[in-house]
């Protein structure tokens, strides 16, 4: 559905025509003029009209009723499509999530498809609106805020990550060693929410390159103002910094892990030796007994006076000898 449409001139919002038609030829008319159109989650029949009035290329649509695309940009005839996808996060479960938000950008006018919850565009329409020195710079401007806030948000979400991976590190490496049977399932669940974190920032990077004109990216990315490069620059400098701390998460809650199943191992290890040495202990009486239990009647010590009060006192001496032996190696 049609969220929000208007005509912007020379930054300042004014009244827009119902017909999407006239609205568009009105904000081609003068050359600091566009057209603004927010839709939110449209159906096929509801996109349409658009599609028809704007020229917008099959593809694109497709990609922007279906959802569930990679970050991206595609440059077609009559406008640009650029695939950016919101982050979230609760921090009562610990869980990121994201949207998808899709830009057209042509010929005086921008069109955004969001679908999700994630990051309303009201409230920063709301805010360009009341700061129009963005907006004159027409669907650039636009454009810009978006992606600049979207990425800010996701130096946000990376510093909440690295809250929670401080907490799940000191439990792992508490006295207790993690022994939670819970907290190889919170480690794994974690490195759950870092790659859904990557898949929304790792393959922005190249769209911002190529809006920023940096590396093999030189070319001037239609319908986008080529002043406008240093700005785009800004944002995938703030990129770079959310994608380096995210692989850096990764990489530490690998460690994490490994650490984990390395003092599970430990403990093993410490808990077969103990009972290894309790069996050994238990070994000896038993043979011991076991011997003298098998009634022959040629023993000799059968019939001596102190044969049974000897035989127990070399059971214990030969048990404190085993317990002092273990006890000195660490097997207890």
């Amino acid at each position: 559905m049609i969220i929000d449409c208007a005509i912007y001139r020379d930054g300042r919002r004014t009244e827009s025509p119902e017909d999407l038609s006239d609205a568009l030829n009105e904000a081609r008319a003068a050359s600091d003029t566009f057209l603004w159109i927010g839709l939110h989650e449209p159906t096929e029949n509801e996109f349409d009209l658009v599609t028809q009035e704007f020229g917008l290329h099959p593809l694109a649509v497709e990609d922007a009723l279906k959802a569930h695309q990679r970050p991206k940009l595609e440059v077609y005839d009559d406008s640009l499509f650029v695939v950016l996808k919101p982050v979230s996060y609760e921090p009562r479960s610990d869980t990121v999530s994201t949207g998808e938000l899709m830009l057209f950008l042509g010929d005086s006018f921008v069109v955004t498809v969001r679908h999700g919850e994630h990051m309303p565009l009201a409230r920063l329409r709301r805010h360009l609106e009341e700061q129009p020195e963005m907006l004159r710079h027409g669907p650039t401007g636009v454009l810009y805020s978006i992606a600049d806030s979207i990425v800010d948000h996701y130096l946000d979400v990376a510093t909440e990550l690295q809250t929670d991976l401080e907490e799940l590190e000191a439990e792992v490496f508490s006295p207790s060693g993690g022994g939670s049977h819970h907290t190889a399932s919170r480690i794994y669940t974690f490195k759950r929410q870092i790659l859904e974190f990557r898949r929304a920032t790792v393959p922005l990077a190249p769209p911002l390159s190529r809006l920023a004109g940096q590396g093999t990216y030189g070319t001037t990315v239609p319908f986008v103002q080529e002043k406008s490069r240093p700005f785009f620059r800004d944002v995938s400098d703030h990129l770079a910094r959310v994608n380096e701390s995210v692989e850096a998460l990764d990489r530490l809650v690998s460690d994490i892990l490994s650490a984990h199943l390395a003092q599970a191992s430990v403990r093993q290890n410490d808990d077969v030796r103990k009972i290894s040495a309790w069996a050994a202990m238990a070994a000896v009486p038993t043979m011991i007994a076991g011997i003298y239990g098998m009634n022959f009647d040629h023993m000799p010590e059968l019939h001596w006076l102190w044969s049974y009060p000897a035989l127990i006192l070399a059971m214990a001496a030969v048990e404190v000898l085993l317990y002092r032996t273990f006890k000195r190696r660490g097997w207890l």
